[in-house]
């Protein structure tokens, strides 16, 4: 019976491996020319799943009714809240990438496959609540990852950008598994729960604590927190496009997830431990994040500044170690994935008569005139991301800096406030070249229906309008975070 409760629990990563291996199998059969059929049939698999994930969310669904395979594997409503993300990021990916990558004639049935076995490694990782379930997620996510950062095989920058992500990922897993031995050496124990119930009978051990420090920097790497975050603009803006707008929005969710239960479930009886280097690399990603986007020309570097700049605002609420900042993390990470997806769709937008990318801020001079609808989306996302009201991405800032407040963090909150007004100025750099500077005229291409429809949907959503969305948006993040801090 047991066993069958878990095989029930699984079901959405079940779902996805036999899915995979089917569809792996038509790509081989069919070739390149059934990539667009694999494409939607990888999108339909990622909307069942959501809804598979979707009961558990609602129902706040918590204890041990969600542990599978021994304490391996967590069904509960916080990796469930992740994972509808998760999804979310993959299905746009799948929806945005065949127009460009027929543009450039590269488009290939292996694609939407990596993206769906990313989303399988995802979703695994959110759910471990074991040190050895987390790291086959991870490994299985970045196998994948490395692969589609390198996917334009003639484009060197693509080449790079892969070379780079799979040398820095290595040494990254390489840390976290020598943290995740060490644990398991002075714990003597794999198991989140284990770990937790080790670390509450006294207080932690050189060794231990070494062990901790290097699983949260291996996981600090994954999420692009500094000082772990040198790939990140060097990534973005060599991968693909479509490739780009997935690294922002998936895979970000799910390492940020992953570091919450990390910190709170393993290492949660002592926060004290780990709540200094959190805090650290909060105010290093905030600073860096907004300083090196000053002097960038090219809207993927930029906007890779601005993903390690939100992340230090979203490692606030995890530094509070309580349950309000928990919530208020994930409101933020939900805003936060649907201001990347409209701002990268904007980014593919962006092609001249010919098609090809146009990336350069200067290029920009003057979209107000010549495509006044994309460069208003544009403008709303990048007033989002600099937290200016009325639009949404102010509240995701409001919800993070009141959570530090209450958990008596005011230094915190108050550099937060004091970087953000810095961070301020490189997103006004984007609008003000769009509406200010004389026309280049050179963004003409057509844009995809597909992407008109999507940077409609986020924009709305990023729009005033979003505020009605606030009280489910926050019932949701507070079951999920509930689930995390519950203990069985």
């Amino acid at each position: 019976m047991e066993l069958l409760r878990s095989i029930q629990l699984v079901a959405a990563e079940e779902l996805l491996s036999i899915s995979g291996l089917i569809l792996l199998l038509v790509a081989a059969w069919a070739g390149d020319k059934a990539s667009r059929a694999i494409s939607i049939a990888c999108v339909a698999v990622l909307t069942v799943c959501a809804l598979i994930a979707a009961p558990a969310l609602c129902g706040a669904a918590m204890g041990p009714d969600t542990v599978a395979f021994g304490g391996q594997y967590k069904a509960d409503a916080f990796s469930a809240f992740a994972k509808l993300l998760i999804y979310a990021g993959a299905g746009v990916t799948l929806i945005v990438a065949p127009a460009f990558f027929d543009r450039v004639k590269a488009m290939r049935a292996e694609f939407p496959l990596l993206v769906l076995f990313a989303a399988l490694g995802m979703g695994i990782m959110v759910s471990a609540s074991d040190m050895l379930t987390l790291y086959v997620g991870l490994e299985l996510n970045s196998l994948a990852a490395y692969v589609l950062a390198a996917f334009l095989r003639t484009d060197d920058r693509s080449a790079e950008a892969g070379l780079k992500y799979f040398v820095l990922g290595s040494l990254a897993s390489g840390i976290l598994l020598y943290g995740v031995s060490l644990t398991y050496g002075f714990t003597g124990t794999t198991s989140f729960e284990g770990i937790r119930a080790a670390l509450s009978a006294g207080p932690m051990s050189v060794g231990a604590t070494f062990g901790m420090v290097l699983v949260l920097a291996g996981l600090a790497f994954k999420v692009s927190a500094a000082p772990f975050h040198m790939w990140t603009p060097d990534v973005y803006e060599g991968a693909p496009t479509p490739v780009t707008t997935f690294f922002a929005t998936a895979p970000k969710a799910a390492a940020l997830a992953l570091l919450m239960r990390v910190s709170i479930e393993a290492f949660g009886a002592q926060p004290g431990a780990w709540q200094q280097i959190v805090i650290f690399a909060a105010l290093l990603s905030i600073v860096i994040g907004a300083l090196g986007a000053i002097g960038q020309t090219n809207i993927k570097r930029l906007m890779a500044y601005s993903s390690i700049n939100n992340v230090g605002f979203m490692l606030i609420g995890l530094a509070c170690a309580t349950e309000a900042g928990a919530s208020a993390m994930l409101v933020y990470l939900a805003i936060y994935v649907a201001m990347s997806i409209a701002g990268f769709v904007a980014v593919l937008m962006l092609t001249d008569a010919d098609g090809h990318p146009v990336e350069l801020i200067a290029d920009l001079g003057g979209l107000s005139k010549t495509r006044p609808g994309l460069a208003g989306a544009l403008a709303a996302v990048m007033f989002s991301l600099a937290g200016i009201p009325p639009l949404f991405g102010f509240w995701g800032k409001f919800v993070v800096f009141q959570a530090a407040v209450q958990a008596n963090l005011i230094a915190l909150a108050a550099i937060g406030i004091a970087a953000s007004v810095i961070g301020a100025f490189y997103y006004l750099k984007v609008v003000k070249v769009m509406y200010f500077d004389e026309a280049t005229d050179r963004v003409t291409g057509k844009s995809d229906m597909a992407h008109v429809v999507l940077l409609a949907l986020a924009t709305l959503f990023l729009s005033p309008l979003g505020y009605l969305l606030t009280g489910w948006l926050h019932v949701l993040a507070g079951n999920a975070a509930a689930a995390l801090f519950h203990v069985a």
